[in-house]
């Protein structure tokens, strides 16, 4: 897709724009994009949630059962010390459910999706 924005002189500029894939951390050729995308996600809802509480790290780290230095990770999304699993145990000591659905591709190779009712 080209895209093009008027210059200041009143020239003509072509941008290259291309569409993602929807995950950005694969557009990004980074390792491992799935996961992290799903790490993201899930973090994306404890965060959430903690902040729906008010509740400070401290009192996070009790909840989470984890040191307040995770906590302050945990809000900062650096995501690599926790696994998938242990998000969910986190949603879990928040009072969520966690639903895993498996079932046939709608979309070819199979893929990982989070989605969140409140």
């Amino acid at each position: 897709m080209r895209a093009t924005t008027n210059c200041p002189a009143g020239a003509k500029m072509a941008n290259d724009v291309t569409t993602g894939t929807g995950n950005v951390f694969a557009d990004l050729g980074l390792p491992e994009a799935s996961a992290r995308q799903t790490k993201t996600r899930l973090a994306m809802v404890v965060n959430g949630l903690l902040k729906e509480r008010g509740v400070r790290q401290a009192e996070a780290a009790l909840i989470l059962g984890i040191p307040q230095p995770k906590v302050s990770a945990l809000a900062n999304y650096r995501l690599d010390h926790f696994s998938v699993e242990k998000l969910m145990t986190f949603l879990n000591a928040l009072d969520r459910d966690v639903e895993i659905v498996i079932r046939a591709s709608r979309h070819g190779a199979g893929h990982t999706s989070v989605s969140s009712l409140s």
